[in-house]
């Protein structure tokens, strides 16, 4: 049975008026439905058999009856009041509003029998009664606003409807953190191309080369640097230039030994060219006269025989790309201790602290013009080398492409390494003299007069020298030398 309509469906505002009934099925638009007939009497109910269904059985006998019930009380069976059974008692034309009677509160006769049922929805207001009331704001105002637009919503200042959520700019921020992502990708490989490019650009020869008898792996790192005064790559003008002389072919200018230990500070060893020492296959000599008999793979065999040290590195650069390399970095300040004047070199500097350009550079590691001639200007090569590596590796330089970029064109175009030596081994070179490493000369045993003139003698000493190096154990001090120099520390 169908639930009981709700007793007013309609607005209090809404003036007072005829209404269409609702129970029309031809003015609903809706086709019959076959409903069963209400109890024609009460206490008993009425089955009304399914279409097409099987033979019902006789209605059950009715139950015995009850004692009896108090005199306002309903019979049993009969059905309550429904919600709207009041408005059965109005009249039909008292002119107000009816809505719609449920099924079985309908007390219109033969409308139970056509078999209809009106929905159980509510009714619509007509048109012609439906009235707009203006909704007063909460503090007293007109509904709209003086611009015409409608009032805020409570709880909402900024104006959006309430529940409404904020605007995130989490999507933003991805895509910013994105676009930085990308763009650092892009610089890590845009860098490791241009590592590979250069390295393949690394001018190289079979340095370290194996032979029979070669000392086994030392500890530490070792590097040999080598500076030529070669003059192949110089003009006519560039050797006027820098003074370099007419000489041909190629000979060590500079021998210095790089040792990094497992631990501690790294030592940078010059190795006088004098040295008078055996030279495989060639007998005695000054020590740069093996570059002379047999280019890098003589010189580097002459000196593990000699100090029983194993060289891991080797790096060899010429009169032809110093000046270069040092004119990249923007030129490197030194002090000096007094004024140089050294027409062969091609060098005049007074005393103090200035900034050498390439070519005063090249002449203050050249020149001899000293009461010691070969042992000063090692020290003031050490100096020099560590103060050139300090300025290349200073930030000045790392952070600025326009001068890192000519340095390292530089660099590649003047240095030759092994063939098994990469860029990132000279980086690691350069970051070990960077800060303030050891700086020595190897002990010898003074001067002596041989078939190669004058010339330094080996002595116990610098096979003490060797051993501690050999070992990876600290130099004691007493085997440590400093010459002094022009340069200052």
């Amino acid at each position: 049975m169908n639930e009981p309509e709700p007793p007013m469906m309609r607005r209090r505002d809404v003036p007072p008026g005829p209404a269409p009934r609702g129970g029309d099925p031809a003015r609903r638009g809706t086709p019959p439905r076959r409903m069963p007939p209400p109890n024609p009497e009460p206490g008993r109910t009425h089955r009304v058999p399914p279409p097409h269904s099987p033979p019902q059985r006789s209605p059950a006998p009715p139950p015995p009856p009850h004692p009896p019930q108090h005199p306002n009380a309903r019979p049993q069976g009969a059905q309550a009041p429904g919600p709207t059974a009041h408005l059965r008692e109005r009249q039909a034309g008292d002119g107000r509003y009816r809505p719609p009677l449920a099924w079985s509160d309908s007390s219109e006769p033969g409308r139970a029998g056509r078999g209809y049922a009106p929905t159980q929805k509510p009714e619509p207001i007509p048109a012609a009664e439906r009235t707009r009331r203006p909704v007063p704001d909460r503090a007293g105002s007109s509904p709209r606003s003086s611009s015409g637009a409608p009032p805020r919503r409570p709880g909402s200042r900024s104006g959006r409807p309430v529940g409404t959520p904020k605007p995130r700019r989490r999507r933003r921020r991805i895509r910013v953190g994105r676009l930085l992502l990308v763009a650092l990708l892009l610089l890590v490989v845009a860098s490791v191309g241009l590592v590979f490019y250069y390295d393949g650009k690394l001018h190289r020869t079979d340095a370290l080369a194996a032979y029979a008898g070669r000392p086994v792996d030392t500890p530490g790192t070792n590097w040999l640097i080598v500076g030529t005064d070669s003059r192949a790559d110089l003009s006519d003008a560039e050797r006027a230039e820098l003074s370099t002389g007419d000489s041909d072919g190629s000979r060590t200018d500079t021998i210095m030994m790089v040792y990094k230990p497992p631990s501690g500070d790294a030592m940078l060893i010059s190795v006088p060219r004098d040295l008078y020492v055996p030279v495989p296959g060639q007998g005695s000599h000054k020590i740069n006269a093996a570059f002379n008999f047999g280019g890098p793979q003589l010189l580097v065999q002459t000196l593990e025989q000699l100090s029983g040290v194993r060289i891991d590195h080797y790096a060899e650069i010429g009169f032809g790309g110093f000046d270069q390399v040092v004119d990249a970095v923007g030129g490197v300040e030194i002090c000096l201790d007094q004024p140089l004047n050294d027409p062969l070199a091609g060098l005049n500097l007074p005393a103090g602290c200035q900034e050498l350009n390439g070519q005063q550079a090249l002449g203050l590691v050249r020149t001899r013009a000293f009461p010691n001639a070969d042992l000063e200007r090692i020290e003031n090569q050490r100096k020099f080398l560590s103060a050139l590596m300090a300025k290349a590796t200073s930030p000045a330089v790392l952070l600025n492409p326009f001068a890192l970029v000519p340095f390292v064109n530089s660099a590649v175009d003047a240095v030759t390494v092994d063939e098994g030596d990469h860029l990132w081994n000279l980086a690691g070179l350069a970051w070990s003299l960077r800060g303030d490493p050891i700086t020595t000369t190897v002990p010898t045993g003074g001067n002596e007069y041989t078939s190669d003139g004058s010339s330094l003698a080996v002595s116990d000493t610098t096979e003490q020298f060797f051993t501690y190096v050999r070992k990876g154990a600290p130099v004691p001090e007493d085997l440590l030398s400093e010459q002094g120099g022009v340069v200052g520390g």
